[in-house]
């Protein structure tokens, strides 16, 4: 009889059980670490243990991923829930909302040490980022995910929910911001993005390097996230059951003023335009954004580039009042400007933000 490998058995064995709730024995002082689950690659099934494309993610639930890694019960107590299951490509405001306020509620709690949120790689970044600047606490929020299902002979998720849990019960962590950890390094959440299409290598944060390492299972910090972050944040998502909407437009050559028009006809109260360069815009793209701007919707520059900071360039952008993006990449830019425009339509103070956060 040929033996499972030893991983896809885990897996199936967990799966066999029924999803049979995971909870690690409270023994000596492990501290307590609520796991939220989204769904996502870590949690996607394939066909076969050698495919690591075309499966469905967010196929298994947290019981079943806590269970297929016993070791993390030698960190932490910990304790599954269900956010929800979806691929992040689908990833929604709403679920932001959800999770930031669910994040914010068991923090609260003084028996709660720290979270891990369980996330798919494609918005990763986004949802890190939101809750970066919503998470009205010092202890640590990691978010982590995998690159390869959880079915996969080399699947990356096991090791990157250990070394999750790891960071997260670790007393050093406190006080960092959101944090992102794969494939052993860690990442601030303002600065991480996601930089290859499959390798587990992707995260990356290119203009200042990650803030950490984990070490043959250690977390060790090296850096530290200089913007301001969760409880320094002046945004609150409490009362809020709706963000503002906010799109981006992606600047080529030849470009013009179609999707810059659609988007004013669609009601948008912000517009991010990641151009080429340092955040500069096409003549015909430009024309409309003005008009935009003049309309009371504010514009955001950025950039198309990996990295790198959009400053003041071009004195007519000074003129038509467009906000610089600062270092943050265009996905990143329209979550500060959604929540910005939460708190004040008056330019110079989000413009401030853009340089706080």
């Amino acid at each position: 009889m040929k033996m499972k490998r030893p991983l896809v058995a885990m897996i199936l064995a967990a799966m066999m059980a029924g999803g049979q709730c995971f909870a690690s024995a409270a023994t000596g002082d492990k501290p307590d670490i609520k796991v939220l689950a989204t769904g996502g690659t870590i949690a996607g099934s394939a066909a076969s243990d050698t495919k690591t494309t075309g499966y469905k993610a967010g196929a298994l639930g947290i019981d079943t991923l806590l269970n297929a890694v016993p070791e993390t019960k030698n960190y932490a107590v910990l304790s599954g829930e269900q956010i929800c299951s979806i691929d992040s490509k689908d990833m929604t405001d709403d679920i932001w909302l959800k999770l930031a306020k669910r994040c914010n509620t068991l923090l609260k709690d003084k028996n709660v040490d720290g979270i891990v949120i369980t996330h798919g790689t494609d918005t990763l970044e986004e949802t890190a980022y939101f809750l970066n600047l919503t998470v009205k606490s010092k202890k640590p929020v990691v978010i982590t995910g995998a690159m390869r299902p959880a079915t996969a002979i080399s699947a990356d998720g096991p090791m990157n929910l250990l070394n999750a849990v790891r960071i997260a019960a670790d007393k050093k962590s406190a006080g960092r911001g959101v944090m992102v950890a794969l494939n052993d390094q860690i990442d601030a959440a303002r600065n991480v993005t996601k930089t290859n299409t499959t390798s587990v290598n992707t995260f990356q944060s290119p203009l200042v390097g990650s803030i950490g390492v984990v070490n043959d299972g250690v977390p060790e910090f090296y850096g530290q996230t200089t913007r301001l972050n969760t409880t320094a944040s002046e945004f609150d998502v409490t009362n809020l059951d709706k963000l503002p909407y906010v799109k981006v437009i992606y600047g080529t050559a030849n470009d013009d003023a179609l999707f810059v028009d659609a988007a004013i006809q669609a009601g948008v109260k912000g517009i991010v335009y990641a151009g080429t360069g340092n955040g500069s815009i096409h003549k015909d793209a430009e024309k409309a954004l003005a008009k935009a701007s003049a309309a009371g919707i504010v514009v955001v520059r950025s950039t198309r580039l990996v990295s790198g900071t959009v400053i003041p360039a071009e004195q007519s952008y000074i003129d038509e009042h467009f906000i610089d993006g600062d270092s943050l990449n265009p996905q990143k830019c329209r979550i500060l400007l959604q929540l910005a425009l939460t708190k004040t339509h008056d330019l110079n103070a989000i413009q401030d933000m853009f340089h706080k956060y």
